[in-house]
C-alpha cells in the first residue's frame, strides 16, 4: 500500500493520543480506557474514558460510529451520539469531550503525512482566501488583513518586527507616519476575524518588545 490512503484513519488532534493516526483496518474497531479482559483496538488513558467506549465499524461499504453504553458520552460534530450513526469524510468524533478525532473517510485521496489539524490557518496565495480547517473566512479579509496574515504564514512560529509589519502592509505608505497604534489595531482586527471561525483559538501571538508570530494550531499543541 502506498502512502495515499486506502481506508478510513483517525486522526487524533486533542487528547492523550494528539498527533497520532490509527487506520480503521478491520471490520470494527473499539475506543476506550481498556482493562483486563477488554477488548481495546484503541487505548485512550483517561479517567472519562470508559473501558470499552465507542466502536467504528464498517457494513455494506459505509462506516459507523457507536456509543457503547459510555459513562461520559460520545459526540459526532457536537452532538451526542444515541444510536449508531454514519460517518463522513471529515467528521469530529470526541470521546467523553477530552478525546477529539477527526474521521477521514477511505475515499480521501491526502497522503497521510499531509494531514492538518482541523483548526490549522491556510492560505491560497492566489485567490487570498484563508481557511481555519475546512472552515474559510467569508467575507474575505481586507487586503491589510491578508498582507498581515500572509506576512506571519511565510515564516510559521518566527516572531515578526513591527517594521517588517510595516514594510509588508503599508509597503506604498509613508512609513514614518504608520503608528504603533495602527499595527495594534490591525492585530486586533485580524484577531477579530480569525476568532469568527474559532472563537477559542490563539492565532496571532503578541511577543513583548519583539513583534507578533502565527501559531497556525490556534495554541493546540
Amino acid at each position: 500500500m502506498d502512502n495515499v490512503s486506502q481506508q478510513a484513519f483517525l486522526f487524533f488532534e486533542e487528547g492523550a493520543l494528539a498527533g497520532q493516526k490509527h487506520a480503521v483496518d478491520r471490520p470494527s474497531v473499539i475506543i476506550g480506557r481498556g482493562g483486563a479482559n477488554t477488548r481495546c483496538d484503541i487505548v485512550l488513558p483517561e479517567r472519562q474514558v470508559s473501558r470499552q467506549h465507542a466502536e467504528i465499524y464498517f457494513e455494506r461499504g459505509r462506516y459507523f460510529l457507536k456509543d457503547l453504553g459510555s459513562k461520559n458520552g460520545t459526540y459526532l460534530n457536537g452532538q451526542p451520539v444515541d444510536e449508531a450513526i454514519e460517518l463522513y469524510d471529515n467528521d469530529t468524533i470526541q470521546i467523553a469531550l477530552c478525546e477529539r478525532v477527526r474521521f477521514i473517510g477511505a475515499d480521501a485521496t491526502l497522503p497521510l503525512d499531509e494531514v492538518e489539524p482541523m483548526h490549522s490557518v491556510r492560505l491560497d496565495p492566489q485567490s487570498r482566501r484563508v481557511w481555519i480547517g475546512s472552515i474559510e473566512i467569508v467575507p474575505p479579509l481586507s487586503p491589510a488583513q491578508y498582507r498581515l496574515l500572509e506576512l506571519l504564514h511565510e515564516q510559521v512560529g518566527q516572531v515578526r518586527s513591527r517594521d517588517e509589519i510595516v514594510s509588508a502592509v503599508w509597503a506604498e505608505a509613508d512609513k514614518d507616519g504608520v503608528t504603533e497604534q495602527a499595527i495594534d489595531a490591525l492585530v486586533r482586527r485580524l484577531r477579530d476575524r480569525l476568532s469568527e471561525v474559532d472563537p477559542d483559538g490563539q492565532y496571532v501571538i503578541t511577543v513583548r518588545g519583539h513583534g507578533f508570530r502565527l501559531d497556525p494550531s490556534g495554541g493546540r499543541r
